[in-house]
């Protein structure tokens, strides 16, 4: 089932596909699907989907890919690498990724994003994947330059734009058939596939529950496969990941100071 929120109101509408959607009377977040009130079919004309969620935070990892490590001249980590991306950064599809004046370097990274569906707070790997709703597609847009420049990863990872979500959430994936492909102006960038993280989907999120309560609506981040390159003014952005769709987004430079 993809679950879309579409604009201008935000209404949820869900359906086994684009061409198939029905708004949704339940809460998604309180209601599991084979108790989702569904109504009136929405026309396919109609559907201007927004960001499908809004994270009251955004927890990333780093490094969760062997490759992408390498060729960014890092060592894969002994335990995840953690960090937090302003919610603020959260964009949907076809909104622009602007480009800060800041940097002279912004970097696509695209990857498969976790959508908490309740809390999770100090869980088992075991435990973990039954407190999520989804996955949708994203991308953790970086300035390169300031990510090796400052202390912390917080202003690299977190300027407006720098999170595009969506087009949809696919509620109740086959996590272990999950993969990510991010294409810049149609050309193939990056494709990585589940089973090629250090750790698996449910060792990162039973990691960060361990530090932080991760609640209904939060969004984790699960890495990015190697390629990662810069964006340029007029680029458009594709990451697409199985049983979701592709997120579309264009590129440009900021106009004004």
């Amino acid at each position: 089932m993809l679950l879309f929120r579409l604009a201008p109101e935000g209404f949820f509408a869900a359906g086994e596909s684009v061409d198939d959607l029905r708004m949704l009377f339940s809460d998604p977040y309180e209601t599991l699907p084979g108790g989702w009130e569904l109504g009136r079919r929405v026309d396919r004309r109609d559907v201007l989907p927004l960001s499908p969620v809004l994270p009251g935070k955004i927890v990333g990892f780093g490094r969760t890919y062997r490759r992408h490590a390498e060729e960014l001249g890092n060592e894969v980590p002994t335990e995840p690498l953690i960090f937090l991306k302003a919610p603020s950064a959260v964009i949907g599809p076809r909104a622009p990724i602007v480009l800060p004046a800041q940097s002279e370097r912004v970097d696509f990274e695209g990857e498969i994003a976790l959508v908490m569906r309740r809390r999770l707070q100090r869980a088992t790997a075991e435990e973990a994947l039954d407190a999520v709703l989804g996955v949708t597609c994203a991308c953790d847009v970086t300035a390169r330059d300031l990510q090796r420049r400052d202390a912390t990863f917080a202003r690299a990872k977190s300027f407006d734009s720098f999170c595009p979500l969506g087009p949809a959430i696919r509620v109740r994936p086959d996590f272990e058939a999950l993969e990510v492909v991010t294409r810049i102006n149609g050309e193939e960038r990056q494709r990585g596939r589940i089973d090629m993280l250090v750790w698996s989907l449910a060792e990162l999120l039973s990691f960060a529950s361990q530090a932080m309560t991760l609640e209904a609506g939060d969004v984790v981040l699960t890495g990015t496969p190697s390629g990662v390159g810069p964006l340029a003014d007029g680029d458009e952005l594709e990451v697409e990941v199985s049983q979701v769709g592709t997120l579309v987004s264009p590129v440009e430079a900021r106009r004004t100071p």
